[in-house]
């Protein structure tokens, strides 16, 4: 009996040993996957990374303002305003004056700008014949919209009623000089240097009736009244 039971003994130690064989291998197969563990954490990370990449958008941003910085724009100089232009006279432009046959009794003035800058023809020419000691009065329906300017190298006109076509003028008379006298920025103010046009030798007949346009930009219209 004895011998029988050391005997059963023995097999339950055996069994025990097995068992606790198959429970090492099994637990080292469980640290095999814990062990794998890492490579979940790496997918994981590099899933991520898109979303760390996100800084690269303020270049972007920024880009889209940059328009924004537009150059800073010149200072405004005198050829950016027209009332800030030197006023035509005789120092900077050339002037002619030429009787035509029609209208009948007229004379056209023309004043060429000879100067490097633009300049403004304003009102009308203060016409002078002779030791006149008068002034003729302008034709006011002949008034302009706006200044006429001149760029270098343009004309300006002005048409001249120079006596009455049915007589009825006075005190008719022929005149070999004439000057013409130009205007600044107000009425009657002084424009600068008189120009005094060559006339035909026989001289300009003119009466009471003389009377001036504004100055026109074209010479049509400053013979057109």
């Amino acid at each position: 009996m004895r011998t029988v039971r050391h005997h059963l003994l023995a097999a339950a130690g055996l069994t025990l040993a097995t068992l606790a064989l198959t429970a090492c291998n099994d637990g080292t197969g469980t640290t095999d996957e814990g062990a794998a563990k890492p490579t979940a954490s790496a997918t994981a990370s590099t899933t991520d990374k898109p979303a760390t990449q996100k800084p690269t958008a303020t270049p972007a941003s920024n880009t889209t303002k940059s328009p924004s910085q537009k150059p800073t724009p010149a200072a405004p100089t005198e050829d950016d305003n027209p009332a800030a232009y030197a006023f035509c006279n005789g120092a900077n432009t050339t002037t002619t004056a030429q009787p035509v046959s029609r209208p009948l009794n007229h004379m056209l003035l023309t004043v060429k700008n000879t100067g490097s800058k633009p300049c403004n023809l304003t009102y009308y020419p203060v016409l002078r014949f002779d030791g006149m000691q008068w002034a003729p009065r302008p034709i006011e329906a002949s008034h302009p919209q706006a200044v006429v300017t001149l760029n270098p190298g343009e004309s300006g006109y002005a048409g001249v009623l120079l006596s009455a076509a049915d007589g009825s003028g006075d005190g008719g008379t022929t005149g070999k000089k004439l000057t013409v006298m130009f205007q600044a920025g107000t009425p009657n103010s002084d424009g600068g240097a008189s120009a005094i046009p060559t006339l035909p030798a026989k001289g300009v007949y003119y009466d009471s009736t003389l009377t001036p346009t504004y100055w026109q930009t074209t010479a049509d219209d400053a013979l057109s009244y």
